[in-house]
């Protein structure tokens, strides 16, 4: 099953690339993008415009993160510069000739990817240990993070993109006195921060308190390790699984409101059966089959 759905993927990349050529005979600006495109790699590919003056790239981070750089062109590309957009804190300082290419533009992001590991290091932290409010995971262009005290009791912390390991800007929110006690605790030991120490643990030592964990009942369940795609817990005990075999779930979808478990082997072949797919090299890029979230997993996991 796998091979065919992987040709019937490739097949339809072939049907984009050969429709791009056709476009690509009746001007420059669409022999240009065409050339490009092929140059960073059609598995990059994320979306583009019947007329190719929109274009996206897929990036994966040094984290195994999937970031989506969305690229406008206009007709005098490239002595105009492309208008960009992407799910980051801020945007980098483009840098750009009339020389310039598009995988000079996906160099740049990489490089701005590589600036925010920290931030995003230390969101993901909090995401993971606090009781966050969002029904869903917040855009990873949100600095913000809103933190239930319990009793309709609030603390929003505004991490800084730029030097994530500084203190953060705070508020609190609600009418109990706890909270009021929290504010003054929090301004009279402010200057305690030390930007050696972990985030979190720098935001106990000023609060001179812990903060509460999600309730059981806020949580997925954590005796769910069902695949959510085979339904069951463990893989098959078979020599062509090679070390996988008998395995448990080994893949999270990393959206906090859906984290489904499942196999990245069973992962995998359901991505390779939908043709909006993307493979560079032993990484497909793909959609959560639950909440459509971007999900990335390594297809050589199947076999050691």
């Amino acid at each position: 099953m796998v091979s065919g759905t992987i040709i019937l993927r490739n097949q339809m990349e072939r049907i984009e690339q050969s429709r791009c050529r056709e476009l690509a005979n009746s001007s420059s600006f669409y022999r240009t993008v065409y050339s490009e495109i092929e140059e960073v790699g059609w598995e990059h590919l994320g979306r583009l415009s019947g007329d190719l003056e929109f274009v996206s790239f897929r990036v994966l981070d040094e984290k195994g993160r999937v970031h989506c750089m969305e690229i406008k062109l206009d007709k005098n590309y490239p002595s105009s510069p492309p208008s960009i957009s992407m799910d980051v804190p801020y945007i980098f300082n483009l840098k750009w000739s009339t020389n310039s290419r598009l995988k000079d533009l996906l160099q740049q992001f990489r490089e701005h990817l590589e600036k925010l590991q920290e931030f995003w290091i230390i969101l993901d932290e909090i995401d993971k240990s606090l009781w966050i409010v969002d029904t869903k995971q917040p855009s990873r262009a949100n600095a913000c993070r809103q933190i239930n005290l319990g009793n309709d009791c609030f603390i929003v912390l505004s991490i800084h993109a730029n030097d994530p390991k500084s203190i953060p800007e705070c508020r609190f929110m609600g009418s109990d006195p706890t909270v009021n006690s929290l504010r003054k605790t929090w301004q009279r030991n402010s200057k305690r921060w030390n930007k050696d120490k972990p985030f979190l643990e720098n935001v106990v030592n000023l609060l001179e308190t812990q903060l509460p964990r999600r309730p059981i009942d806020h949580q997925n369940d954590v005796q769910q390790v069902e695949c959510g795609i085979c339904y069951a817990q463990s893989l098959p005990v078979d020599d062509e699984l090679g070390a996988m075999s008998g395995s448990g779930t080994d893949y999270t979808c990393d959206n906090i409101s859906c984290s489904r478990d499942f196999h990245s082997i069973c992962l995998g072949d359901w991505l390779c059966s939908i043709t909006t797919t993307r493979q560079s090299y032993d990484v497909l890029f793909g959609n959560c089959p639950y909440c459509s979230e971007p999900v990335a997993v390594r297809i050589n996991n199947a076999k050691r």
